[in-house]
Parts: C-alpha cells; structure tokens; sequence
C-alpha cells in the first residue's frame, strides 16, 4: 500500500461548475480554465486515488453564500460527500438546522478572503453553530487568528482550522498566528487541516520550506486531530498541481502506514461520521 492507493477522505475539496451552476454576477472573483472542477471530475480522480469519500467546501470565489451546486452533489453523493457551507454571518438557527439536515457539518469563515473586520459581528453566529454541534472552519493567514482568539477563547464551539493555518514561512515558527495557532491543538481545540501544503510554500515542489509547519502541527494537535486534504481543484493556484504529487509529499512527510491512515481516514471518519 501506499499514499496513491490507500483508501482515504479528502477533508478539503470544492466542485465548481459554472456552466451549470452559474456564478453569482456580484463575486470578486470568478474560477476559470484550470480551476473549475466539476462532480464528475472529482469522481474520476477519487476513483484514480482510492477516495471514499470528501468533505466539500462551498468557496468564497464564484458562489459566495451559494451553496446550491455543493448541495446538490453531496445529495447525489448518497452518503459520499458531507459539505462545510458559506452563510451570511447572521445566518438563523433555522437555516442553519436545515443546512445540517441537508450534509452540512460545518461554516466557513475565510479571513483570508473577506478580511478579519468582516466577522467582527461573529458571536451570535458562533453561539447558533455550538447549539448545533456543528464545527467553525476558519481560515486565515499570517496572524489574523489573533483577532478570532476573543472569539473563540470562551465558546464551546467546534473548530476546524483549514490549511495548517496559512502560516508565512519566511516569519519561522514562533510567529503570533502560528505559535496562538500551536497553543490552540496542545490545548485540545479542533482539528488541524493538514492541507494546502502548496498554498503556504515559497517553494516549488515538493515545498519542503513548509514541512517544519507540518510537522510541528501534527505534534500540537495529534494525529487524531489532524486530517488530510488536497484543497482540489486549486483555486488561484500559480502553477500547475496534480492530485498524485501532492499524496507523494504526504508520503514523505509521514512514511507510516498508521499515521496516513489516521490522516486519511480516522480523523475525517470520526469528525464527521463518515461511514465506511
């Protein structure tokens, strides 16, 4: 066995198909070419890479608070696909409730996108998802997390945290977002997206300047709270990727047959009840 044909969850992907599901007129940014990554294309790559099952992220760019097309494939998936969804910050209970009845685990907030002052207001929101039980997935980059510690730091809320926290690796592993970020998994809160390796990079392949990153988190937080994800179709991705290579650097980074399996499988399984 190894890291291309072990079956695995992938814990960070999005489906995009504008031509069925077209854009919203107003987003900021509309995925073309490369990046657009339909249903039936994920289903082929999961069936090349062993992928039992996904969770889905409804992204910022081309849907904003759309969720339709995520909606849809994870209703088609029969069981295969559970989704994290992107709602107006005062989302109600009831629309969130309905959203959970329909595969949804969780709400993404993305600093990264929308900016820190734009979840100033997040605390009602917060309350609602902690009711519930479902998770807060945040990302953001360099030390945005600061802003969402007042946030969090008294709720009981689940927290997902995507893309091994978007640290900038030239600043080192002491940085404030990093280290608060670190304190966060050895304190026991959420789970860590071991995703999005070559998001944080300042290298090309295999992006060994973001391995002490990895490493150090899976430390922080555990391997049973820790999970993999390829972050398909690559969203603003400034070269070429491909699904394989990205398992290879995986491979490298935990050459365990155990630690990939709890990678990618047990944490995703458990965290959101994914079946077999």
């Amino acid at each position: 066995m190894n890291a291309l044909t072990e079956g695995k969850i992938d814990g960070h992907c999005h489906v995009l198909d504008p031509l069925n599901y077209p854009y919203l007129p107003d987003v900021r940014y509309r995925p073309s070419g490369q990046e657009i990554g339909t249903e039936a294309q994920f289903l082929a790559v999961g069936e090349a890479y062993s992928v039992r099952h996904a969770l889905l992220v409804g992204p910022n760019s081309g849907y904003g608070e759309d969720n339709s097309y995520l909606l849809d494939v994870i209703a088609r998936g029969a069981g295969r696909f559970k989704g994290v969804a992107v709602v107006d910050n005062d989302a109600s209970p009831e629309r969130l409730a309905e959203l959970k009845a329909m595969g949804i685990v969780g709400i993404a907030v993305n600093a990264t996108y929308h900016g820190v002052d734009y979840y100033r207001n997040l605390g009602p929101l917060i309350s609602r998802l902690e009711a519930l039980d479902l998770f807060l997935q945040i990302q953001v980059e360099g030390d945005q997390l600061l802003d969402f510690l007042p946030l969090i730091e008294n709720s009981g809320v689940k927290l997902m945290f995507d893309h091994c926290g978007r640290p900038f690796v030239e600043r080192g592993l002491a940085q404030p977002g990093f280290a608060a970020l670190l304190a966060l998994g050895r304190e026991g809160r959420g789970i860590i997206k071991l995703s999005g390796v070559q998001k944080i990079s300042r290298q090309r392949y295999p992006y060994e300047d973001a391995w002490a990153y990895v490493h150090a988190l899976a430390e922080a937080f555990g391997l049973e709270r820790s999970m993999w994800g390829s972050d398909w179709p690559f969203l603003r991705a400034t070269e070429r990727l491909d699904y394989g290579p990205l398992l290879r650097v995986v491979e490298k980074l935990f050459p365990t047959l155990a630690d990939r399996r709890r990678l990618f499988w047990e944490t995703a399984a458990g965290a959101c009840r994914f079946g077999g």
